[in-house]
């Protein structure tokens, strides 16, 4: 059997589509076997792919902007999307049927402090008729930091990806109020990213057909079946949690069925990055991603 190793820039539910190629024996269908890992926290997962310690890594196509930026040529490319809508849920302390955005005003919120994070909920916040800078940021730190926090009682509300507030609901701690997805719409917010060296490898076609086979699955199955596949790999999450999670994200249409990522859905990525003044042009579609290494898998 061929080997890929995989590397995770953050471990949530939202990457199912990864994950489940993983856990649902898809890859294993397509005779590979996989290791997989998640980076040090504040270090970038395309990091493992220029020391040769991952083969493929989940990632954003934003992520390429910073190495453009820097002048660099060899970087990893983004050649299969993971989701196409942000998939952060805003949760506030107590049910709210009637939550408006403008209610973040003058509230503690508990978010992440940077990155694409905190660049997709600033131009949430945007869309909405927010004004950023009057809510009370606490950051303070990583996924895990961030719910330790909001768990101990300090902020409002509080920025997450699932299972997370799928938990703290299920904990009694917290109600999701709103989305930051429907927000902005669909966008290249998570992909997939790798060498073109490796791209050009009979195992990345390999890898393509499975990972397309865990979208189409991901898009038909009830999200009791997804969950259940999954269950073994979120310890510490209710069964309840997860699943609600999973059906959340379907009804939010993040895992659409196709693998390649969108001009269209990058040009919005490049519109929010435009926004917040991370990027001060625009870079060209081929600079960032390349089209999967097998046309219409499956």
């Amino acid at each position: 059997m061929s080997k890929v190793n995989i590397q995770f820039t953050l471990f949530s539910a939202f990457y199912s589509p990864l994950i489940l190629s993983m856990a649902g024996g898809f890859l294993k269908q397509e005779g590979l076997e996989f290791e997989w890992s998640v980076a040090p926290p504040g270090t970038p997962a395309t990091d493992a792919i220029g020391d040769g310690s991952a083969d493929l890594v989940q990632s954003a196509p934003s992520q390429a902007f910073n190495a453009i930026a820097r002048g660099e040529t060899d970087y990893p490319r983004h050649f299969a999307q993971i989701n196409e809508m942000d998939g952060f849920f805003i949760t506030g302390r107590t049910p709210d049927q009637d939550f408006s955005w403008q209610q973040l005003e003058g509230s503690e919120v508990v978010m992440f402090g940077g990155g694409q994070p905190n660049a997709m909920f600033r131009y949430a916040c945007h869309r909405a008729g927010v004004d950023y800078d009057r809510i009370v940021a606490i950051t303070p730190g990583g996924a895990d930091d961030i719910d330790q926090v909001f768990r101990a009682g300090q902020g409002r509300y509080v920025q997450q990806q699932g299972p997370y507030p799928q938990q703290l609901e299920q904990d009694g701690l917290g109600s999701i109020v709103a989305q930051v997805g429907p927000q902005i719409g669909p966008c290249a917010f998570s992909s997939l990213a790798a060498s073109n060296e490796w791209l050009d490898t009979d195992t990345a076609q390999a890898f393509t057909r499975g990972y397309a086979a865990a979208r189409r699955f991901l898009h038909q199955a009830p999200a009791a079946e997804i969950a259940a596949l999954q269950q073994s790999w979120f310890p510490g999450v209710g069964a309840a949690a997860l699943e609600n999670c999973m059906a959340s994200y379907q009804d939010l249409g993040c895992w659409t069925p196709h693998v390649e990522i969108t001009p269209a859905a990058y040009e919005v990525i490049l519109d929010i990055f435009e926004f917040t003044g991370d990027i001060t042009r625009r870079h060209p579609y081929e600079m960032v991603c390349r089209p999967p290494p097998v046309s219409n898998p499956g």
